[in-house]
């Protein structure tokens, strides 16, 4: 490849967690003037933003206007792990956080994703990498750690841009041999970003038993879109030489113990709890079903008869057994499931063997059900060509699960779909609009891939399709794609989708399963305490760069016996071992109430900056009628009963 830059830098090494050193590059605007530039991090910058998310957002405030769109050059991706990403001593600590202003939003966005990357900057020197500009073509950012140099080459890849293709190419391309690829990371996004708001980041890592790389995705609010906008294939990080220390931690020895102390929970607790070694989250298919809350047809249903279909023992058998599948070192929760080799059946790559990651529930749920499929291998393939494209799955999934209500509403019709037949369940014209999605040759399909509250628009001013019924049944608010699950049944969800400050996305008020499955929050005061206190705690794993999966998708064996409601699922002394490590990494000296504290602080500087960029009012929070209950007679028709007498504590007879 062309080199077109190289800038020298002496790594710093981590200490207490930190490099106190961040990554600018600047890809100039089309002009091939490229700047880099090694930025000190303060006492105050640790002190108030922590590092990963909150780093990202102090990071992109000083780089933007008020009047910034997403795709003006001085928009930055902003990468950071947190003082805790890279440890090996306690589960999921390979977490790190994009954050840039969103295509679908148009406000800050901020989007996690496992793999090595994140880990391996910071080893590289550096706790944070921003990325301004344009790039005049298309261009490939190689920070190499082992000799303290970053490059910019001009892209020399051609055909196949797709994430899979760019990512095992880029992994051959920076590596010495076999062993070398697993120091290697890069960040690929795919053909359907170029023109999609759905694109989705995909961050590897090296599977040396499966000899492959695989991806995991920075899937929500349109990343993957800004970095092919910038005129970037890929990113790319290489480091090798680390050791389990490299974090230079306070006191290793607490950090060993209390590890030790939940890898024993997980092997002891896993196999009845969740069976995330196993099957990982999409355990969750049944469960949702059993208590109305999978999404099905478009959130018009919460269950369906065909769930022995997606059954996760359904799903056990297309994942390989046997072979541990943490996406970073040290990680025996092991939830990144993959299919031993699956044969893809359509598109550019039909009859080749690939590794598929997942699905995850989200997928499981938002490329099966909601689109009324149920059918483990046609949601496999769309899951891969879904990554390989680049598109987010949660957004693609609920985006089509509208589109099939207004084909089959009558509000657009085959003649605007392109000849497609895009009725719930029909495989083949839905797997064939994810194809047409990639080029963004097809218009409608080109449309569809804009996003919901777009979709909406342009189907209404050129299809003359009805807009009120549009509102009622498009499950977006801020103009983000809600993730998979029926939140009409909860209102403690509902909250932690619609009063959010992103839009409606499970990562940080996944209330659903305490409220409406362990029934913790029976009050209106447990629901408000709940929609305080998890968007906070799970807002702090963002902060130190770690998994929240490990927190309560595992617990103590008594705790359900030793704590009660609301405090059983906070999972008490999980959140004193993340005290304990927070503590052992960095050698402060902090309790277990300071980490909301730690949380609410960014968490008010976000929104602070949303308002800047003229959102965040409650004028922006729209919700969809159907987030709060039946839109159609044959909705109500499903659970006559149960709305019934919901009207009836409302004080209102189901007859009125």
């Amino acid at each position: 490849m062309k080199l077109l830059a190289e800038w020298s830098y002496t790594p710093a090494r981590p200490h207490r967690g930190y490099t106190r050193q961040t990554l600018y590059v600047g890809l100039g605007n089309k002009d091939g003037n490229y700047r880099f530039e090694s930025r000190p991090v303060s006492d105050d910058m640790i002190d108030t933003f922590i590092g990963g998310r909150g780093f990202g957002l102090k990071l992109l405030w000083d780089a933007v206007k008020p009047e910034s769109k997403w795709d003006d050059p001085e928009n930055e991706i902003v990468i950071s792990g947190g003082p805790i990403c890279g440890i090996t001593q306690y589960p999921g600590a390979g977490k790190c956080y994009s954050v840039f202003l969103s295509p679908l939003t148009e406000q800050t966005y901020n989007s996690n994703a496992g793999g090595y990357f994140a880990p391996l900057l910071k080893f590289s020197g550096f706790d944070a990498f921003e990325l301004q500009g344009k790039a005049n073509g298309e261009v490939i950012v190689f920070i190499d750690g082992d000799n303290g140099k970053v490059r910019i080459f001009e892209s020399n890849i051609t055909g196949d841009k797709n994430a899979y293709a760019v990512t095992e190419a880029l992994h051959e391309y920076f590596s010495t041999s076999e062993v070398d690829k697993k120091n290697v990371s890069v960040v690929a996004s795919g053909q359907a970003a170029r023109h999609s708001y759905w694109g989705c980041m995909n961050f590897s890592f090296y599977d040396p038993r499966r000899k492959v790389a695989r991806l995991k995705q920075a899937g929500r609010g349109g990343g993957g879109t800004v970095l092919r906008d910038k005129g970037v294939l890929a990113l790319v990080v290489k480091k090798s030489k680390f050791s389990g220390t490299e974090n230079d931690p306070f006191d290793v020895n607490v950090l060993t113990k209390v590890g030790a102390k939940l890898h024993k929970e997980i092997r002891d607790f896993d196999d009845v709890q969740c069976q995330m070694r196993t099957i990982g989250t999409a355990h969750l298919n049944e469960i949702m079903n059993d208590y109305d809350l999978l999404p099905v047809n478009n959130y018009k249903f919460g269950r369906h008869d065909d769930i022995d279909k997606i059954h996760s023992t359904v799903y056990k058998k297309h994942f390989a057994q046997g072979l541990p599948d943490g996406c970073w070192y040290g990680c025996s929760l092991s939830c990144a499931k993959a299919t031993p080799p699956f044969t893809l059946a359509t598109g550019p790559w039909k009859d080749k063997e690939v590794i598929v990651d997942g699905p995850e529930y989200e997928t499981a749920a938002g490329l099966g059900s909601n689109v009324g499929i149920f059918d483990p291998k046609w949601t496999i393939e769309a899951n891969f060509y879904a990554d390989h494209y680049g598109i987010d799955t949660i957004s693609l999934g609920t985006g089509m699960a509208f589109v099939c209500e207004c084909y089959e509403l009558g509000l657009i019709d085959r003649e605007d779909t392109g000849g497609l037949d895009l009725k719930f369940g029909n495989k083949q014209d839905l797997m064939e609009l994810i194809h047409r999605m990639a080029t963004g040759e097809d218009e409608f399909s080109k449309t569809v891939s804009l996003g919901t509250r777009k979709m909406k628009s342009i189907f209404s001013e050129k299809y003359g399709a009805d807009r009120k019924i549009m509102e009622d049944i498009a499950m977006e608010g801020q103009g983000l794609e809600a993730s998979e699950y029926r939140c009409q049944e909860s209102i403690a969800q509902w909250g932690g989708y619609f009063l959010t400050l992103k839009g409606p996305q499970h990562d940080e008020a996944w209330l659903i399963f305490m409220d409406m499955v362990n029934k913790q929050l029976p009050t209106f005061e447990d629901k408000a305490e709940a929609l305080f206190y998890f968007p906070n705690f799970r807002l702090w794993f963002s902060l130190v760069g770690l998994c929240k999966l490990p927190w309560n998708d595992i617990e103590p064996e008594d705790n359900h016996t030793k704590y009660h409601g609301i405090e059983a699922a906070k999972v008490p002394e999980h959140v004193q071992n993340y005290v304990d490590i927070y503590n052992a990494v960095t050698g402060k000296n902090i309790v277990k109430e300071d980490l909301i504290g730690m949380s609410e602080k960014v968490y008010n500087f976000e929104r602070i900056f949303n308002l800047r960029m003229g959102k965040g009012t409650r004028a922006n929070h729209n919700c969809p009628s159907r987030g709060l209950g039946p839109v159609f007679e044959d909705e109500w028709n499903a659970r006559p009963e149960y709305f019934d007498e919901k009207l009836k504590e409302a004080g209102i007879e189901p007859s009125s």
